[in-house]
């Protein structure tokens, strides 16, 4: 019997690269741009599917992203973030069937595009008060949801964490930890609704070696990188990920 795996070569051109850049997003370097693995992804596969394929890759991606910053998150806004997101996930679990991903795409890819807009056309001063946790709360409900829809918790989450102004390694400390917790609790609603079969883990298995080594690259950067130019990374790949997620939501 043959083994059960993905073997379209389309598929690994599109994957691999996908990888990469999840892995490079989780270390806080170009912060966003994981949000487009899934509709890279989605390319050649179904979105669910890319969504289960990449479940083990987020794994080891953030076992090896919390234990590079194990140090560095800020315990007092972690506590708060964590309730917001697990909500998120348990509404993307109890909607996963009933809603289109495409539509969940078009929307997040909005919310991204209007943020984005709001910071850059209108700046914060630096005396300016952090935004109020009611729309931290609601910001970070939406990132667990569409983090368990399509692996696109990033742009949502990012739009509150920018407004914090912390340094670029406690803000992808804090990031890390709470994804890491966010993607744990995937795994047993993604079981459920049948997504987790041995075909797409025999994929996965496939493309593990490009999951730590997207990750190692960019902790190696994140740590020298200038605040600056941190958040203007963050606002490329918000930028990126939106326009992307418009097109599939509403073009494609």
């Amino acid at each position: 019997m043959n083994f059960p795996i993905i073997t379209d070569p389309w598929f690994y051109a599109v994957a691999i690269p996908a990888v990469l850049l999840l892995g490079i997003s989780k270390s806080g370097f170009g912060a966003g741009f994981g949000s487009l693995a899934v509709p890279m992804m989605a390319l050649v596969i179904t979105v669910p599917q890319a969504a289960a394929v990449l479940m083990p890759l987020l794994l080891v991606m953030d076992v090896m992203g919390i234990a590079a910053y194990r140090k560095d998150f800020d315990k007092r806004l972690l506590k708060f973030l964590l309730p917001c997101g697990l909500v998120g996930t348990l509404i993307g679990t109890l909607l996963f069937k009933l809603i289109s991903t495409q539509l969940v795409a078009g929307i997040v890819g909005v919310i991204t595009l209007v943020f984005l807009a709001q910071r850059l056309l209108f700046p914060p001063s630096k005396d300016a008060a952090p935004p109020p946790r009611w729309l931290g709360a609601i910001l970070t409900s939406i990132s667990g949801f569409t983090s368990f829809v399509a692996h696109a918790g990033g742009p949502p989450f990012n739009a509150y964490m920018i407004a914090q102004r912390l340094s670029p390694v406690v803000f992808t400390a804090t990031a890390a930890y709470f994804f890491f917790i966010i993607n744990l609790s995937k795994w047993l609603p993604y079981a459920w609704l049948g997504l987790l079969d041995l075909r797409n883990f025999a994929t996965s298995l496939a493309l593990m070696p490009f999951a730590p080594l997207g990750v190692w690259i960019g902790v190696k950067i994140a740590r020298k990188i200038q605040p600056t130019l941190f958040y203007r990374l963050v606002y490329l790949g918000m930028f990126l990920t939106g326009c992307k997620l418009v097109w599939d939501g509403f073009f494609k």
